[in-house]
């Protein structure tokens, strides 16, 4: 089988491109994250199981919560994190720090790209992602930027693209 026709990647803005920023209980993030949960569903339907997430901070964090919640209703659902560098997380606010260390334990399996963080390793990260998926579904408000970048990049490696506007 291959791999990268069931493998469905993600892209989504951090929290200073957010509207409701780190609060989460705001109700735009609570729709956007139910509207997630919808649009996985429908993928699993359509023969998706092994899903990518960045785990940056922010939407890509609910992504992987939105996963594992569809890996509860489908043993069969895989979650993969790509980690750009070893120090992703230590600027974080440490409760989002601890949300990510329990999220990576939960992952079925990890991808560290490289050690030590360089300017390109965002974009090393996203590359690898698109490369392994054949869809890629993405939060985004139309901000110039990674998720931007990812979208484009996507588009011209002929990968489908899901938009959920925010």
């Amino acid at each position: 089988m291959d791999e990268r026709a069931i493998t469905c990647c993600f892209s989504g803005h951090r929290p200073n491109k957010l509207p409701w920023g780190y609060d989460e209980r705001d109700a735009r993030c609570v729709a956007m994250a139910a509207e997630l949960a919808a649009r996985l569903d429908g993928i699993y339907e359509s023969g998706y199981r092994h899903f990518l997430c960045g785990m940056a901070i922010g939407c890509d964090l609910l992504f992987a919560e939105a996963v594992l919640q569809l890996r509860d209703k489908h043993s069969d659902v895989t979650l993969e994190a790509a980690i750009p560098c070893l120090s992703q997380p230590n600027a974080w606010p440490k409760a989002q720090q601890q949300r990510y260390e329990h999220l990576l334990s939960e992952c079925d399996s990890v991808s560290f790209l490289q050690h030590q963080y360089t300017p390109g390793c965002m974009l090393r990260r996203n590359r690898y992602m698109v490369d392994q998926s054949s869809l890629l579904l993405c939060c985004f408000n139309g901000q110039s930027g990674g998720t931007m970048n990812t979208i484009l990049y996507a588009r011209r490696s002929g990968v489908d693209v899901v938009i959920i506007d925010i």
